[in-house]
């Protein structure tokens, strides 16, 4: 049987569980640099109500990511075959990360 005719349950998902986790990992760290920058540009460019608004928007968002990503990580970690990401998660994740550069982009400007 060649491996076109293999079926879907034959398939050796290999390191690509890993690499996924991995890049979960990543990601998560990249949003803690961000809500850690919006904190320090609060603190540095003085409080006002809305910067303290976003910065703390942002680490809501970082933290709601935080939730997702972990959820994840462990899905990844635990199953020979990890299901698929289910779409409202895959959304959620999206939103905390768009809304996060959203806020990120109104601390800068």
């Amino acid at each position: 049987m060649s491996g076109a005719d293999a079926a879907p349950a034959d398939r050796d998902p290999g390191l690509q569980p890993e690499r996924t986790r991995l890049a979960w990992r990543r990601t998560t760290l990249s949003g803690t640099v961000a809500a850690v920058l919006a904190a320090k540009t609060v603190l540095h460019e003085g409080p006002t109500p809305a910067s303290v608004l976003a910065a703390a928007l942002c680490c809501a968002l970082w933290l709601a990511f935080l939730r997702v990503a972990h959820g994840r990580i462990r899905t990844l970690a635990s199953a020979h075959r990890p299901p698929a990401l289910t779409p409202p998660h895959a959304a959620a994740a999206v939103l905390c990360t768009v809304a996060l550069a959203v806020c990120g982009a109104f601390l800068v400007l």
